[in-house]
């Protein structure tokens, strides 16, 4: 190959033929002999007379140009230009290629850049018909070397993963390794990890190393702190450098509960810094509905913190039966409680009809017995949505008549008149201790002090829900802490004082944990074993590598010792977790983690992701000489006379126009039209390709309908989910890509009010040739994406007593361009019986809004203009058989659709057996 610059040519010496172009221009510049002069009378006759139609005796020079360029353009075009070619001296390599992608959450802010990186090796090799393998650290499996064309459909459902490479992940990678020959192109995040080193020898076994890093900075953001009544965040970068202002976001909702930045404010890195702090001050009001703080402009995981109970300060309010009196504060019944709760909440004061109104957290009444029927009333609203109510026993309650003879709708449990009181001059037996906590306690786990111990308490009346409402016993079974719930809310008891007069327990640090356990205090330090040994964690929350938020509630329970320290991977994701009433958040970022940039080894070639990729030019230049052509031969036709005017000339260039443009448009649909006529619709996914299959499948069926049916539909209509409406169709056909965007919520609020209206979507992954129904295929995985937020009922395969089976044909399978069995519809209803006598169960009105499958139905049903098939089906008459089946199971779909499961009314029972023959 010859190399000119950044253009290169695989036969240069075809250029040589241009030198050839000087003397085509003189031939077709020669002038025609002088015609021979004769004197003829009768010429006189001629003067005056004028030519319409006068022919040049030389070729315009512009003519000549063009004819010149189109040749030119023809050489250039044989010759093989190439836009960037590898130079000589670089290896173009034969053998097998290995991609190898951190895929952490660092690579996912300039992620579509290192996908188009790799576009450009996957054409590279498949121009030496290289075999390739990708694989990702993050989610380490056995390459899997195919061809390159192979894996470029792949490339779309590439994601990078929200946590980064472990050690084991890297070592399970080297072992999976194949004992044969390869080069490696190995796309780094560019932060340095020890395993690095480790797996480069691996591979530099194994063959040629070649390194891709961005040289963009990488930002992350650490867990959000609570000090000193204000929140605290670091922020780090990968890379000192000059001073850089970046901004951070504090996402929530608004007092509507709609989504809303609710903070933002700027930060910046000092000149070399790669730390910068960020102090807010913000009320606990505004803070408490934050849900998670970001860079701006940063589309990754690591740049995304979520906080929990370390970071809110909850509102409790302190309400006891008596004043403190002045010099006596340690006898005070609210003084321990204070001194426990002041560090990690906001403490209010005054009577209840004061604090209600602020809708703290936690209301603690401290011996309080006797509650008006006002307040009683307003209490119980307040704790059935969701208020916790603590209360402690005293001298007060134990000498009333509260809860005595039928339980108190604000006590957990009836108690005994009198109390008990152990340990002193007039009774018998010495203080009790603590039993230690049952695994259904929520302070199951909490170590008991030697030195707690318990003189005097209320007593519980015996009652068959007493057992399951005790969280904590002392050491002969007698209840010290009960609980109720109601609505949304609870009402605990400790059948002691909160002051040291019952019990030394406000004295420990028990006492502490357990409040902290009851979520009426949160404490601003990490978990420890001992609060997280034997408990189970549910996820509320994840964070995808690009910091987008998810809903997990798919998502299995995770141990409490596993979330505290094992490193995050695929069983256990970045996000926010619930157990009993408190949560935890795991970040990708934590105050321990360390950005370093890896310093690779001299002899590994680095390169940058914005590589220049070939792409060859000869069709460019041969394309530019057949239009160049064209316009010729209309000029030429011009300067002869032979197109009459400027009518002929304009249809003429249309004409060559058409026959080089693509043409992709399809006539827009008025909504108002789409009213008036039955018309099949199909999403609009943004792959034009796609799209066309989808439209000609629709009339492909439309057509079908309009000759084997009634229904008679017009042309059908691609929509746009985002703007069209909806409600016009009966059903929408929903082909399914890994690529494709996700829709907005409005545009899901739209769909679920369409499912709800008695509308169908028939979602086609268009892959059963390679999965099953759930399958782990990229377009399975993107159906379980845009499914999740439908309003969609449980589902089930077919049955073989579906109405689908028989609304117009009687079928058994539902093939497309494939024949798969796995399509799913809405679960029948459980009290769809067999009628004894009956060859199906009586559904009723129960019309399925979804049926989902990857057979490729549009394919199958894909008509051109002429009505003639467009994509081939099998072979022979066996693939033609399959391309009727799939039209009937397509008529049966749109019947079923408008007429719904009148063929399971038992009234029709007589004609369908009659019809089955039995």
């Amino acid at each position: 190959m010859t190399l000119f610059g950044a253009l290169g040519f695989t036969t240069p010496w075809l250029l040589l033929s241009l030198l050839a172009l000087p003397i085509l221009w003189i031939i077709l510049r020669a002038v025609p002999p002088a015609p021979i002069r004769r004197i003829f009378p009768g010429v006189v006759l001629l003067l005056g007379l004028k030519d319409e139609d006068q022919v040049s005796d030389r070729t315009p020079w512009w003519l000549l140009l063009l004819r010149m360029l189109a040749v030119a353009a023809v050489i250039i075009g044989l010759s093989g230009p190439i836009l960037n070619p590898k130079a000589d001296g670089e290896p173009a390599g034969s053998g097998p290629l290995l991609i190898l992608m951190d895929g952490s959450w660092a690579s996912a802010t300039d992620w579509q850049t290192r996908i188009g990186a790799v576009e450009g090796l996957l054409s590279e090799a498949a121009q030496s018909a290289r075999p390739v393998a990708i694989a990702r650290l993050t989610d380490p499996q056995e390459p899997l070397f195919q061809s390159a064309e192979t894996w470029a459909t792949r490339l779309p459902g590439l994601q990078p993963d929200p946590w980064t490479p472990t050690g084991d992940m890297a070592a399970r990678f080297a072992d999976s390794l194949p004992d044969m020959d390869f080069d490696t192109y190995w796309f780094s995040d560019g932060i340095d990890r020890e395993t690095r080193s480790t797996l480069l020898a691996t591979l530099e076994d194994r063959g040629a190393v070649t390194v891709f890093e961005s040289p963009r900075n990488v930002f992350a953001l650490t867990p959000a702190r609570f000090v000193d009544g204000n929140v605290q965040l670091t922020l780090r970068r990968l890379r000192p450098g000059p001073e850089t202002e970046v901004s951070v976001a504090g996402h929530g909702t608004d007092p509507a509960g709609n989504p809303a930045i609710l903070v933002r404010t700027p930060v910046i890195f000092e000149n070399s810094a790669t730390e910068a702090e960020l102090e807010l001050s913000l009320p606990a009001e505004l803070r408490a509905r934050i849900t998670r703080f970001e860079i701006d402009g940063q589309r990754s995981a690591g740049a995304v913190t979520l906080p929990d109970d370390s970071l809110r300060r909850r509102e409790v309010a302190l309400i006891a039966s008596r004043d403190d009196r002045e010099g006596l504060e340690l006898l005070s019944p609210l003084h321990y409680l204070a001194k426990a709760l002041q560090p990690t909440t906001d403490l209010l004061s005054g009577g209840l009809a004061d604090v209600l109104p602020a809708n703290p957290d936690v209301i603690v009444l401290a011996d309080v017995a006797t509650l008006s029927g006002g307040e009683t009333a307003d209490l119980l609203d307040w704790v059935d949505q969701g208020g916790m109510l603590l209360r402690f026993a005293g001298p007060r309650l134990a000498s009333s008549d509260v809860s005595r003879e039928t339980e108190d709708a604000l006590m957990p449990v009836r108690l005994r008149a009198g109390g008990r009181t152990v340990g002193g001059a007039m009774s018998w037996g010495e203080p009790k201790s603590l039993a230690t906590f049952p695994a259904e306690s929520p302070f199951f786990g909490l170590p008991v002090p030697d030195d707690v111990r318990v003189s005097a308490q209320v007593m519980a009346q015996p009652d068959p829900t007493l057992a399951e409402r005790v969280i904590a016993q002392l050491t002969d079974g007698t209840p010290l802490v009960t609980r109720k719930r109601i609505g949304q809310g609870q009402v605990v008891l400790f059948h002691v004082t909160a002051n040291a007069e019952w019990s030394t327990l406000p004295l420990s640090g028990l006492f502490v944990q357990m409040l902290e356990r009851l979520a009426v205090s949160t404490a601003p330090t990490h978990f420890t074993e001992a609060d997280l040994a034997e408990t189970v964690w549910q996820p509320r929350m994840v964070l995808d590598g690009f910091g987008r938020v998810r809903d997990a509630d798919r998502l299995p329970g995770v141990d409490g010792l596993a979330l505290l320290s094992d490193p995050l991977g695929p069983d256990l994701r970045p996000g926010l977790y619930d157990s009993e009433d408190r949560s935890m958040a795991r970040n990708v970022v934590t105050p321990e983690t360390l950005l370093a940039p890896t310093n690779w080894p001299a002899r590994i070639p680095v390169e940058g992701l914005q590589r220049p990729q070939e792409r060859p030019l000869a069709g460019y230049f041969l394309t530019t000489a057949i239009l160049l052509l064209l316009v010729d031969i209309l000029a030429s036709l011009a300067l002869s006379g032979r197109l009459r005017g400027a009518r002929a000339t304009a249809a003429s260039v249309l004409v060559a126009l058409t026959l080089v443009t693509p043409q992709h448009a399809r006539a827009e649909i008025d909504p108002v039209a789409a009213t008036e006529e039955l018309r099949l619709a199909h999403v609009l996914t943004g792959d034009a390709a796609l799209d066309d299959r989808a439209h000609a499948g629709m009339r492909g069926l439309s057509e079908a309908l309009f000759f084997r049916t009634s229904v008679e539909p017009e042309e059908p209509v691609g929509v746009n989910l985002e703007t069209d409406e909806l409600a016009f169709y009966p059903m929408l056909y929903w082909p399914v890509t890994a690529s494709q965007p996700q829709p907005s919520a409005e545009a899901y609020a739209r769909l679920n009010t369409y499912l709800r209206s008695g509308g169908m979507i028939l979602f086609d992954t268009r892959d059963s040739d390679i999965a099953r129904f759930g399958g782990a295929s990229p377009n399975g995985r993107k159906l379980q994406q845009l499914a999740a937020p439908l309003d969609i009922p449980p589902l089930e395969p077919v049955p073989g007593d579906h109405v689908l089976t028989r609304t117009f044909y009687l079928l058994q399978d539902f093939p497309g361009r494939y024949a798969s069995r796995d399509v799913w519809v809405e679960a029948a209803p459980p009290d769809a019986e067999l009628v004894e006598g009956m060859p199906f169960r009586n559904l009723n009105d129960n019309v399925t809004p979804v049926v989902i499958g990857g057979n490729d139905w549009a394919t199958a049903w894909a008509l051109d203009d002429g009505g003639n098939p467009i994509y081939p089906m099998g072979r022979g008459f066996t693939g033609e058989r399959q391309r009727e089946i799939a039209f009937r199971f397509g008529v049966n779909l749109v019947m079923y659709v408008l007429t719904g499961n009148y063929k399971s009314d038992q009234v029709h029972v007589p004609a369908l057996l009659d019809r089955l023959g039995q």
